[in-house]
């Protein structure tokens, strides 16, 4: 089988939507390594977490070849690169995230879409009124166009149906998971070394994720504020969000207790998630939430938001706060803190549950999808 994949965000994104693309890349040709995978994008360049595809004679990349695709990059992902689909005999195009090029549909290639979350809709203000009409056209097109939709979580398809009116037959649920790196112990001479490397504290709570509104990283810094014997490590990165956020700890006096990491390759997130007490992930509303599996891998407890999709990655170990409450967060912590028989039983039963979600299982349901069709 030809498989062909929108590889846009696995060469230019290293937040979720790009950690999706390259793992769905990653376990197909693993588990199936007789498929030809080609990748369309278009900026071709390497980053390090695509090196796995080097030497993999059954993975091919495709970028624009000539001078008016080279120039409207946009236009050739978006329409053009349907004549760069036909021409290497594509059988199955899977755009990665939330998107399929337009008149694929006119052609005999069948067509996969995976929708992430449909955010845009359920939280409105938090978007632009632009980026609401370009998502909306977008996603809700794709939707209809594909011959199967893949939704990352049960919550995601519950959305589809009731946003889009798609047929609940068309979509599949299949789950993400995350990268081999967070699976695998770390030498406590590889953590000091990390911990060295970014001044890292003793002992400090993770957070990890972008930082921006909808991720709610304001709140948990207003409970560091009434806790003050504990520390902040955060991985992510963000812009206007993030400047509240840095206003409020120099406001507040938290330089010495929050450390702001980014830019992480992951071998150094997972030294880092292996060091912390336990991840803090109080978001307001996600498609799945890759870094609690990341976190349950790594063997810490997890705090995370009710409903939703959370308990979906959480399991049912671990614990779920209103996340827009500074005592519902600060209770969750001090309980876990002080109860070292719930701790353990978090990290063994989080871990067990995280064992759902493994490579070839998701390559096995997805391969089912493109054989189906």
């Amino acid at each position: 089988m030809r498989i062909g994949f929108d590889a846009k965000r696995a060469f230019s994104n290293f937040t979720g939507l790009g950690n999706y693309s390259r793992d769905t890349i990653r376990i197909l040709e693993k588990f199936y390594p007789k498929n030809q995978y080609y990748l369309f994008t278009p900026n071709s360049k390497l980053n390090k977490r695509l090196d796995f595809i080097n030497k993999k004679e059954n993975i091919h990349t495709v970028s624009p070849n000539n001078f008016f695709d080279k120039t409207f990059k946009s236009l050739w992902r978006s329409k053009n690169i349907v004549r760069d689909i036909i021409k290497h005999k594509i059988d199955i195009f899977h755009g990665l995230s939330h998107e399929l090029p337009i008149g694929i549909e006119k052609t005999n290639i069948k067509t996969v879409v995976t929708i992430h979350d449909l955010i845009y809709l359920r939280y409105p203000k938090l978007f632009t009124k632009i980026d609401r009409k370009i998502y909306d056209k977008k996603f809700r097109s794709a939707c209809e166009r594909a011959d199967k939709i893949i939704a990352v979580s049960k919550q995601t398809k519950s959305d589809i149906i009731e946003f889009f009116n798609i047929n609940q037959d068309k979509i599949e649920v299949v789950y993400q998971g995350c990268n081999q790196e967070f699976k695998t112990k770390k030498s406590e001479d590889e953590i000091s070394n990390i911990k060295n490397k970014y001044s890292l504290f003793d002992n400090y709570l993770l957070y990890v994720s972008s930082i921006e509104e909808r991720k709610n990283l304001l709140t948990l810094l207003k409970v560091l504020k009434n806790l003050p014997e504990r520390n902040l490590v955060i991985i992510g990165d963000g812009l206007s969000y993030k400047k509240k956020c840095l206003d409020f700890i120099h406001h507040n006096k938290l330089e010495k207790r929050v450390k702001i990491l980014s830019g992480l390759d992951l071998f150094e997130m997972s030294c880092i998630y292996q060091k912390a007490e336990m991840m803090i992930y109080p978001s307001i509303f996600e498609g799945f939430g890759i870094p609690i599996l990341e976190a349950l891998n790594s063997q810490i407890p997890v705090i995370t938001s009710k409903g939703g999709c959370f308990s979906e990655a959480g399991g049912k170990n671990s614990f779920y706060i209103d996340p827009l409450s500074i005592d519902s967060i600060s209770d969750a912590i001090i309980k876990i803190e002080q109860d070292q028989n719930l701790k353990d039983k978090m990290i063994e039963e989080g871990h067990r549950h995280a064992q759902k979600f493994n490579d070839e299982t998701i390559a096995i349901n997805l391969m089912k999808i493109y054989s189906s069709l």
